[in-house]
């Protein structure tokens, strides 16, 4: 089965303004109806503080073929924050044994076309990283001052771009 497929079956929570489970939906269907529901985003780390940016296939289900600053994704029904933060960390990084991700905070992404809670975490990744194909097709670990330079010039997935501006924010860095 194709990763968009696998993805568009994939069962999830759906919840209400309080973050409170109200229901459960197929991720497609509660993307095609804007079903609000939860997402982890994790900010990646090496050792030196460079920051894991990465390019999206085109085969993804949102957002295809866009640059991300965090790794992540729907957090499945039944499923914690905490465990989907850490599932979908190693499962894009390609690693395994990595440390439990820090929790920074919890926001709403609401726009016209999408609606979902998510939880935004920070990691230091030390492993050697083999980002898996079918999600990654271009990946690098750069300063955080690059990665500012490189904004302006990537299609920058919305809500990983938010999450990396409110860690900024957390951090007392304005930009």
């Amino acid at each position: 089965m194709t990763e968009q497929g696998r993805s568009a079956d994939e069962l999830l929570d759906i919840v209400d303004e309080q973050d409170r489970v109200i229901g459960q939906a197929p991720r497609g269907e509660a993307m095609a109806r804007r079903l609000r529901h939860r997402c982890s985003s994790v900010q990646v780390r090496d050792p030196r503080g460079r920051i894991f940016v990465h390019r999206r296939t085109p085969v993804k289900l949102v957002f295809p073929s866009t640059y991300d600053l965090v790794v992540g994704g729907v957090v499945g029904a039944g499923e914690t924050y905490d465990e989907a933060a850490l599932r979908e960390a190693e499962e894009e990084l390609g690693v395994s044994g990595l440390p439990m991700p820090e929790r920074r905070l919890t926001f709403l992404f609401d726009t016209p076309e999408h609606s979902w809670f998510v939880r935004v975490y920070e990691v230091v990744c030390a492993l050697p990283v083999r980002p898996q194909p079918e999600e990654v097709d271009w990946w690098d670990f750069l300063p955080e001052d690059e990665v500012e330079r490189r904004i302006p010039e990537w299609e920058v997935i919305p809500d990983g771009l938010e999450c990396h501006r409110r860690l900024r924010g957390l951090r007392g860095l304005r930009r």
